[in-house]
């Protein structure tokens, strides 16, 4: 089996595992609190990434992180898993998992606009096509959630919006490392604290559910297939293949395979605005990383 043939099988193990997911928080959160997810989720990821970081013999590169880095790191692992998180996970308390995830999907757009702020990486004319056509697609989701039994929450929106905010912040932060840090320490590092963070927390926050073996059950499922494997296979993927646009392309799979396990498993009815409404979000994400990213370089090519 050549490379190229295992990244895409360790890219379907990811796409697989994150279409799951949307399903198994629901699944969770009817026996468990949001904060109780994640502590259980949290650990079982930090388990996994301690494996994998002694699997890759990376603990000499741990011993040698900076103060500095493990102030940085600390500070990330506030932000994921704890705070990302914690807003996602409270964001399908409120909401049917058909709304909830594809409104999560628009982070790249809100990437795009956090680097501009910050960066001072001028937005291309042509990606406002793109935020466009996904935004019209939020709305329309936003919409059509009327339709569906229960309606829909406008605080459960604005925190789904919110944890997309986040992990576009995190993503942001996290990129400016990745020269200095290798991405398995950084994983583990910043689930390291987060865990810490958490288990501080619970003197705060109630735990009385923890003794639940469905909800410990699922909580741990959350854990090894939203944060931990997926990680690790998508990025083994993205490290063998010599094609990362195939395998990140791939991703794409994820929200729609997704749907077809909240109705099976969760029998959600998925209204018809559901299915336009994400195939716009992501045609519109999809278009400005590919279509018109390729036009700016084109043009910048031409002019040089």
């Amino acid at each position: 089996m050549n490379s190229n043939t295992k990244s895409v099988l360790l890219a379907s193990v990811a796409v697989l595992s994150w279409s799951t997911v949307a399903t198994a928080f629901k699944v969770a959160l009817s026996h468990l609190t949001y904060f109780e997810m994640l502590l259980v989720a949290c650990v079982a990821a930090l388990c996994i990434f301690t494996v994998w970081i002694t699997i890759e013999r990376k603990w000499a590169d741990v011993r040698r992180l900076t103060g500095r880095l493990w102030v940085t790191l600390a500070l990330l692992g506030l932000l994921n898993p704890v705070a990302y998180y914690l807003v996602l996970f409270k964001s399908y308390s409120f909401l049917p998992a058909q709304v909830a995830q594809p409104v999560n999907y628009l982070w790249p757009i809100v990437l795009l606009v956090l680097l501009a702020v910050f960066d001072k990486k001028p937005i291309a004319p042509r990606k406002y096509i793109g935020m466009a056509v996904s935004l019209g697609g939020l709305t329309l989701i936003s919409l059509g959630g009327k339709e569906i039994e229960g309606g829909i929450s406008i605080e459960g929106i604005g925190l789904a919006a919110m944890s997309a905010l986040l992990w576009a912040s995190y993503w942001m932060f996290n990129n400016k490392l990745k020269e200095r840090v290798d991405e398995c320490v950084s994983l583990f590092v910043g689930f390291l604290f987060g865990t810490i963070y958490l288990v501080i927390m619970t003197s705060f926050m109630p735990v009385d559910n923890l003794g639940s073996v469905s909800g410990l059950l699922s909580g741990i499922y959350v854990g090894c297939f939203e944060i931990g494997i997926p990680f690790i296979c998508f990025g083994l993927a993205i490290r063998l293949t010599s094609n990362p646009a195939l395998i990140n392309q791939m991703c794409y799979l994820a929200p729609f395979l997704s749907l077809f396990f909240i109705s099976m498993v969760l029998r959600e009815s998925i209204v018809p605005t559901t299915y336009v409404g994400l195939l716009l979000i992501v045609s519109g994400i999809v278009y400005n990383q590919y279509f018109a990213e390729r036009r700016r370089v084109e043009r910048h090519s031409a002019q040089i």
